[in-house]
C-alpha cells in the first residue's frame, strides 16, 4: 500500500474540494494524489502546463488542471472560480507553490530575493485573501500553507527562501486568529529535507544514512508530507488552527549523537 493510500485509509476527504498550488509534481502532486485517494476532488494548479495537465489526467475524473501564476491576483480569482465551477465549492486550499534559493546572504541578489518572497510569501497571502469569501460563503474550510523546516530555524544559503518560509509561518497564525470565527482553519506544514524535483539537482538522495544530521537519518519523500497535509485538510483536525506541523525526521528537534560524534 502506498503512503498516500495508507493515509487515505485513516483520513476521510469525501465530498471535499481542494485546490493545490504547485501541484504538477513533487509534493504538490503527492498531495493531489492523497486527496483523490481520500475520496476528495482536487484542482491542480501550476505554471507547468504540460506536467500539470498530465498529473490531473493521471488522477482521473476527480481532478482538474488550471494554469495559475500565484503572484497574479487575477490568476488566483480565476483558479478558485474554476474550482467552484467544476466541483461546486471550495473546502480546502494548499499553498504549496514555491521556489528555492542557494546563495550566501552577501552573494544573493536583491532581484532574486524579491522573486522568491513574491512567489513563496506574497503568493500565499493573495491565495488566502482570495479564498476567504468563497470559504466563508460555504461555511468554512481548511487552508494548509507549506512552509519549511527553514521556517522554524536558521538555515544557511536560504536568505530569500528562509525569510519567505518564516513569513508563511507568521501569516498562517494571523489567518488562524482572524478567520476562526468564520470556520476557516489555517495551519502550516514544515517539511524537512525532502526528495523532490526542487531538491534532486543539489544531490539530495533517498535512503537510510543519506542525511546524517537528522535523527531519522534520511530525507523524506513527498508522500510523507502529503499525509500530514491530508490530515490538516480533514475533519480529523477540526480543533487545529494556527498550528505548525514539522514533518522533518526530527531535524528541528536537534542534532544527533551520530552526527556530532561521527559514529
Amino acid at each position: 500500500m502506498s503512503s498516500s493510500a495508507a493515509a487515505a485509509a485513516l483520513v476521510d476527504l469525501s465530498n471535499k474540494v481542494v485546490l493545490i498550488t504547485g501541484g504538477a509534481r513533487g509534493l504538490g502532486a503527492a498531495a493531489a494524489q492523497a486527496v483523490v485517494d481520500g475520496g476528495g476532488k482536487v484542482v491542480v494548479s501550476d505554471v507547468l502546463e504540460e506536467e500539470g495537465a498530465a498529473t490531473a489526467e493521471k488522477l482521473g475524473d476527480a481532478a482538474r488542471f488550471v494554469r495559475h501564476d500565484v503572484t497574479s491576483e487575477s490568476d488566483w480569482q480565476a483558479a478558485l472560480d474554476f474550482a467552484v465551477a467544476e466541483f461546486g465549492k471550495i473546502d480546502g486550499l494548499v499553498n504549496n507553490a514555491g521556489i528555492s534559493s542557494g546563495q550566501f546572504l552577501e552573494h544573493e541578489s536583491v532581484e532574486h530575493f524579491r522573486q522568491v518572497v513574491e512567489i513563496n510569501l506574497v503568493g500565499v497571502f493573495i491565495g488566502i485573501k482570495t479564498a476567504i469569501p468563497l470559504m466563508r460563503a460555504g461555511g468554512g474550510g481548511s487552508i494548509v500553507n507549506i512552509s519549511s523546516a527553514a521556517g522554524l530555524t536558521g538555515l544557511a544559503l536560504t536568505a530569500g527562501y528562509g525569510a519567505s518560509k518564516w513569513g508563511v509561518r507568521g501569516l498562517s497564525k494571523v489567518g488562524a486568529v482572524e478567520l476562526a470565527e468564520a470556520g476557516i482553519r489555517v495551519n502550516s506544514v514544515h517539511p524537512g529535507m525532502t526528495y523532490t524535483p526542487m531538491t534532486a539537482p543539489v544531490g539530495i538522495q533517498v535512503g537510510e544514512g543519506k542525511f546524517p544530521g537528522t535523527p531519522m537519518g534520511r530525507v523524506g519523500v513527498p508522500e510523507e508530507i502529503a499525509a500530514a497535509v491530508m490530515f490538516l485538510l480533514s475533519d480529523a483536525a477540526a480543533y487545529m488552527t494556527g498550528s505548525e506541523l514539522a514533518v522533518d525526521g526530527g531535524w528541528t528537534a536537534g542534532m544527533t549523537v551520530r552526527y556530532l560524534t561521527g559514529q
